[in-house]
């Protein structure tokens, strides 16, 4: 998640009020609760907000906007939580869902980018991952296009509550599919091509 100083202001709170929302959501879902876990890295600088915990655990944070956008850095920072998080699974035997990352930015990234983006193509290519790009205004959208196979998405203003809404749907829908299966999604109002069906 995106919180440098463009993120002031409204578009600070609307994503507060989101991952609020979000949280309540999952939490009215027994099965989602137990088996759907998240993890959120901010940057502006680069922290880990939340180490993944189960959506039962999951307390949304209070963000407030900061700096610069190290987009770059912070791609790699998720890639190397979700890179350990499966190693501890595959340590305990456990099997475990395709993981989802959201890329939610208002600008352009600070930092050099370009290694991040071809590490997102790798893990897409080898169906390790979903990356999903999210944009609001201010986004650099031709960036967003590079860094990721699947479309970028532009909110409507401020959607974020639209936007946590349809992924709490989908991680609900997620949670009572078997491991390895198809799904296909609650499409959101736009369906830019790759959002549609997770394989």
């Amino acid at each position: 998640l995106d919180v440098s100083g463009s993120m002031a202001g409204q578009p600070i709170s609307q994503l507060n009020a989101g991952l609020k929302q979000f949280q309540e959501e999952l939490a009215r879902d027994a099965l989602a609760s137990k088996r759907v876990e998240l993890a959120i890295v901010t940057f502006g600088p680069v922290r880990v907000e939340q180490d993944f915990v189960s959506a039962d655990m999951f307390q949304a944070p209070q963000l407030a906007p900061e700096a610069d956008t190290p987009m770059g850095e912070a791609i790699h920072e998720a890639l190397e939580l979700i890179k350990l998080r499966k190693l501890q699974y595959q340590a305990n035997g456990i099997a475990y869902y395709r993981p989802w990352v959201f890329l939610i930015t208002d600008g352009a990234p600070t930092d050099s980018w370009s290694s991040a983006a071809k590490a997102v193509h790798q893990a897409e290519r080898a169906k390790s991952l979903a990356f999903f790009p999210v944009g609001v205004d201010g986004a650099d959208f031709e960036i967003l296009r590079q860094v990721s196979p699947r479309t970028p998405i532009k909110l409507r203003g401020l959607a974020f509550r639209e936007l946590f809404q349809w992924l709490s749907n989908s991680l609900s829908g997620v949670s009572k599919s078997k491991v390895g299966e198809a799904l296909n999604l609650p499409a959101p109002d736009t369906t830019p091509k790759g959002w549609a069906v997770i394989e």
